[in-house]
């Protein structure tokens, strides 16, 4: 919580749940990625927070984006993004969004799949393609190690296949996961890569480009190293591998800009205990999973939470969400401890909430509103 944000509190009283962004804090988390991988382009994942507030900043800092839906890419262009900084990522894509897409000017798409590339080459002829192999995700607090990509040998395949089907291939992508604490996954998947850059080599193909992904994380309940060291990490293992003469680098941040550039303000709405002489709190708030807060599933995202008594005593609690939905406990098993003061009306805050919040909740389960959002 910082001061800007406090006095927005202060001032306005907004009603909860709501998020509050500072879009001061989203120039200075992109200002410093640039700052640690000074010749790698910054592709904002849209897919983190796309408030036209935050695209119309990231526009004036002159970054790309990596959108993941046709509906994205129409936010970019109308937050005034060239659409030649524009790549549609997901490897999941209707036919008809990718023409539209290549029909917009966008030129860059991901797939990882033989009949992905048969979609690209009828909708989108010439298109540059990347190739996204699958990676391990150890560290990651938000593994995406399955549902995305494919074996380096099938990758290599695909993109001489590629060749021949008259797209353009472009490069390799991977992700190590969201929120990876560890920066030293970017060594192996990077050496992995310069292995597969070498094999397509050897079948005449020349790849430009190595999309890092995202990962880089926001400020938790848990540390996380800092951001310089990930910038050393990578610029080493790109040395090691391709040495003087690297290939273009590309990543894909979203919560590494906006996670630690907003908070959620909730209420207390409940507090009880489960039987006599048991210490142990419930704490009900009014958000839960379906209300902007669904990365608290199996308690992987752990947000540090702030309280109008913290200093004082506090006791072991559960903390769940206001739906008549069992699964809407977002922590018991995590050690979470609160105040025991805490009242019923008291408005609590949740730090570092401004990514994969507001673009997940819910319209209308059980009746409650989605929540709301102030950028200032």
């Amino acid at each position: 919580m910082n001061e800007k944000i406090a006095r927005f509190l202060e001032n306005q009283n907004p009603a909860t749940p709501c998020l509050v962004v500072d879009l001061e804090i989203i120039c200075r988390n992109y200002r410093a990625l640039a700052a640690i991988l000074p010749r790698t382009d910054i592709y904002y994942a849209v897919k983190a927070n796309p408030a036209p507030q935050i695209l119309d900043t990231l526009v004036t800092l002159g970054a790309h984006f990596d959108a993941a839906s046709y509906t994205e890419i129409e936010a970019c262009l109308a937050a005034g993004a060239d659409p030649a900084r524009l790549s549609y990522g997901n490897t999941i894509k209707k036919h008809r969004d990718i023409a539209k897409a290549a029909g917009k000017g966008v030129n860059l798409f991901s797939f990882d799949s033989e009949l992905e590339l048969a979609k690209l080459a009828d909708a989108a002829p010439g298109a540059r393609v990347m190739c996204r192999i699958l990676m391990e995700n150890g560290d990651a607090r938000w593994p995406l190690s399955r549902k995305f990509g494919c074996t380096p040998d099938m990758a290599r395949c695909l993109l001489v296949k590629a060749k021949d089907m008259g797209l353009q291939p472009y490069g390799i992508s991977f992700h190590v996961g969201s929120q990876q604490i560890n920066p030293h996954q970017w060594t192996t998947a990077i050496e992995k890569t310069g292995s597969l850059f070498a094999e397509i080599a050897d079948a005449g193909i020349a790849l430009e480009a190595i999309n890092l992904g995202g990962g880089f994380p926001a400020n938790y309940r848990e540390g996380v190293p800092d951001l310089e060291n990930y910038g050393t990490v990578i610029m080493a293992a790109l040395e090691a591998k391709f040495g003087n003469s690297p290939p273009r680098t590309i990543i894909e941040p979203g919560r590494g800009i906006c996670g630690d550039s907003g908070i959620i303000q909730s209420e207390v709405v409940l507090i009880s205990r489960k039987s006599h002489g048991n210490d142990e709190r419930w704490v009900y708030l009014d958000i839960g999973k379906f209300g902007g807060l669904p990365e608290t599933t199996e308690e992987r995202i752990q947000y540090r939470i702030q309280t109008p008594h913290d200093g004082g005593e506090t006791g072991p609690v559960v903390i769940a969400g206001p739906t008549c939905e069992e699964m809407d406990i977002l922590y018991d098993k995590a050690g979470y401890s609160l105040p025991l003061d805490l009242q019923i009306g008291d408005k609590i805050e949740f730090l570092s909430a401004g990514a994969y919040t507001s673009t997940y909740a819910s319209i209308g389960f059980n009746g409650f509103p989605p929540l709301d959002e102030y950028y200032i």
